[in-house]
């Protein structure tokens, strides 16, 4: 299989895991069970030793690939002089189980129906699973209507900031195909003649009732009816509604059912700039990211996704000070060990690949304003049992302690600097929400004294901010604390209320950061070097933030006209990475990206007049 030059890829998922198909109508990407498991399929990473699941039409092309509306199922249509026929892949996802009425445990399964629609084209079918990320050989044994793959090995880790390496561990994993193919002609990639439909599925189970054809026509009309609802039940803007929606459907693919956190990215290890090391795994949830995302989800009317997160949150982090993580695996892991797959060549030969983030263990001190925001509007939001209100309660004044105790200290900032930490003025805005919305908390449940008590450090927080955040050189909040550098984060001081929008500070803030950073209608996020040299691809979620930034502050059309070039800069699917190329708009980065997702529709929202912060008050 060839790579394309750029992410031409649908994804389809269903809350437990993810694929990755491109414009050819392969998987090249996919982890089962979880987002977070090994890969089965990982020709992304390396084209000979990942893996890939592949359907071409022989003789034939492509001719069209789409999401069928309002969902998450991607179709791919072929024509060939033989005739035509379609794939249909989707990820079984329902709402409810008939038999029992509760709600369905998420299978780990990708399906992909075959369907002509004329003449008899012929088929080949590549299947090429690499379990666990291609460290070992991957076997199959075959039955009719059945593959299983197998891989077993021992795995040797190697030491860990300072650690020493524990003992060798054998791994063995299985997958398993079924098809009403003939297994053997499947296996082997021959010509197979469409005379009708038939379907490929792929299963982490080898499964209690076989699948047939018309098992799997069922699970592809309840997922086909699951999708539509929630779409149905999404209130969408007038202007940009296709777009948001899209968005909105990729943000829900991403939170993780069984628990409720959400992950930041399907992939890991896609490059920031192909060549480069900024490589990195984002199939973890970061505190600050998932908060965003329900936050902005809450507004299209899905407050179910906000709880789910907070009740996640309150169940698997612990309350004692000091203990909140910037980012979790998504059963509540504090561990992500981070370790280099060497035996895998990268993307387009961008080495690292990664699995695990040794940034899970810094301290990012802007985490707290954004989870104390997001719980706030949960409060608003809904009713709660007054022993729900009680753990709530909480863990607010666990973390409002926290902040009071640490924010005066440096950190590593919302970008996880990895060099010697800073004072982020971020950072200390974020930490000023934090007490402020503690305090807006306090004053719901009627706890004026401890409200009382804070606001005289939300006070001085706000006032040291304000004089050594600001350098009246520059004329505008710079990265950190007597720096002349911008920083893109800093464009959403007025988002969070700490200044109005038409505060000159702010104001001037915008201009200097899109006169700094923004470059051929994107933005950097910053231009200062940092441990690994100077950034030099545009930060999506920043670029999406400079359009708020400028609708605020009353740069309306402009802020519409940079907004209608983002989205021109989406994939063919409607999605988004996490960086971009200034010159050439290819999406770079970790795919799909929740944080781009969730700034689209926030700016959508803003561009439509909806506000969704309470009034500035310092």
């Amino acid at each position: 299989m060839q790579l394309r030059d750029n992410y031409h890829h649908g994804v389809i998922g269903n809350g437990r895991s993810a694929a990755l198909i491109d414009a050819d109508g392969s998987i090249v990407f996919a982890c089962l069970p979880d987002f977070d498991s090994g890969t089965v399929f990982a020709a992304l990473l390396d084209e000979e030793k990942g893996g890939s699941f592949g359907v071409e039409c022989v003789g034939g092309q492509v001719v069209r690939q789409a999401y069928e509306p309002r969902t998450n199922v991607l179709v791919t249509e072929f024509e060939s002089p033989d005739g035509a026929f379609r794939v249909i892949d989707f990820m079984p996802r329902y709402t409810f189980d008939g038999r029992s009425g509760n709600s369905v445990d998420v299978a780990p399964d990708i399906v992909r129906v075959l369907e002509r629609t004329r003449g008899t084209p012929r088929v080949r079918v590549t299947y090429d699973p690499r379990l666990e990320y291609g460290r070992f050989t991957t076997t199959h044994e075959l039955r009719p209507g059945r593959i299983k793959s197998m891989t077993l090995g021992e795995l040797h880790p190697t030491p860990s900031r300072g650690r020493r390496a524990k003992d060798a561990r054998s791994v063995y994993e299985s997958l398993y195909l079924f098809t009403d193919l003939d297994t053997r002609e499947v296996l082997d990639g021959v010509p197979i003649e469409l005379r009708d439909q038939a379907f490929l599925l792929v299963s982490y189970h080898d499964k209690v009732e076989t699948p047939d054809r018309e098992r799997v026509q069922l699970m592809l009309q309840r997922t086909r009816a699951y999708w539509l609802l929630w779409a149905a039940r999404t209130v969408l803007p007038k202007k940009y509604g296709e777009e948001v929606l899209r968005s909105a459907l990729t943000l829900r693919m991403l939170q993780f059912d069984p628990t409720g956190a959400l992950v930041a990215a399907v992939t890991t290890s896609l490059p920031e700039t192909i060549g480069e090391e900024r490589n990195w795994d984002y199939r973890f949830c970061w505190i600050r990211d998932a908060s965003m995302t329900v936050s902005v989800v809450r507004r299209l009317g899905h407050p179910r996704m906000a709880t789910r997160f907070i009740d996640w949150m309150l169940d698997t982090v612990p309350t004692k000070d000091d203990e909140l993580q910037i980012m979790y695996g998504l059963r509540g892991e504090r561990q992500l060990t981070e370790e280099h797959l060497d035996h895998l060549a990268g993307y387009r030969g961008s080495k690292p690949v990664r699995i695990g983030n040794a940034a899970h263990d810094q301290r990012q001190h802007d985490i707290f304003g954004v989870l104390l925001d997001v719980m706030q509007q949960d409060l608003g939001q809904r009713t709660r049992t007054p022993e729900a209100l009680d753990r709530l309660w909480t863990r607010v004044r666990a973390e409002a302690k926290t902040v009071a105790k640490h924010w005066r200290e440096p950190d590593r900032g919302i970008w996880e600097i990895r060099g010697e930490p800073r004072h982020f003025v971020f950072s200390k805005v974020l930490s000023w929400v934090a007490i402020d919305r503690a305090i807006r908390f306090a004053e719901t449940l009627d706890k004026t004294d401890w409200a009382l008590e804070h606001r005289g450090l939300a006070k001085a927080m706000h006032d040291e901010i304000c004089e050594q955040g600001w350098n009246a050189g520059i004329g505008a909040f710079t990265q950190s604390y007597g720096s002349k550098d911008l920083d893109a984060a800093n464009l959403l001081i007025a988002e969070y209320g700490f200044l109005p929008p038409d505060d000159p500070r702010f104001v001037a803030t915008v201009e200097r950061t899109l006169e700094h950073l923004g470059r051929d209608g994107l933005l950097y996020r910053y231009r200062n070097a940092d441990d690994f040299g100077t950034p030099s691809s545009a930060f999506t979620v920043c670029s999406f933030w400079m359009v708020k930034a400028l609708s605020q502050i009353g740069r309306r059309d402009e802020a519409r006209s940079m907004f209608d070039a983002l989205l021109a800069a989406a994939n063919p699917k409607g999605l988004f990475a996490e960086d971009l190329d200034f010159a050439t708009r290819r999406q770079l980065g970790n795919f799909p990206q929740a944080y781009s997702h969730l700034a689209l529709i926030d700016c959508a929202l803003a561009l439509e007049g909806q506000q969704e912060h309470p009034p500035t008050r310092a």
